[in-house]
């Protein structure tokens, strides 16, 4: 086992568990995403818990450290295209409080952005 500093994340093995929690958060927001369209309806639980699923990923790959995984930038450009399709599809039936459809919107775009950054950081 390969130990490189002092803290909590500087080792080898804390490297292998937070590839092993990312890599979970990866692999379920894509079974999420190769579903039936359906469960990503924003009142579905998948329309709800990807994005924080994606909230989370981020979270940990923001902090730097080793073994925190990110999917690569054309994964994510084409979970935003499925998920946001399916959003802008579906939102309009759910018959949204005035002012929640853009301020949702607009929250849904600065989450994959923020993975998108991050993927495009890490391929470069």
């Amino acid at each position: 086992m390969g130990t490189w500093g002092s803290g909590n994340f500087d080792s080898d093995t804390a490297a292998d568990h937070l590839s092993d929690i990312t890599g979970r958060l990866v692999a379920r927001i894509a079974e999420a995403m190769a579903g039936d369209p359906v469960g990503l309806e924003p009142d579905e639980y998948d329309g709800v818990t990807v994005p924080c699923d994606i909230e989370l990923l981020c979270l940990i790959a923001e902090q730097g450290h080793v073994g925190a995984n990110v999917p690569e930038p054309e994964v994510v450009a084409g979970w935003r295209r499925t998920f946001m399709d399916v959003w802008e599809r579906t939102i309009d039936g759910l018959e949204p409080a005035p002012g929640h459809k853009e301020g949702r919107r607009a929250e849904l775009t600065r989450t994959f952005d923020r993975l998108a950054a991050l993927a495009q950081q890490r391929a470069s």
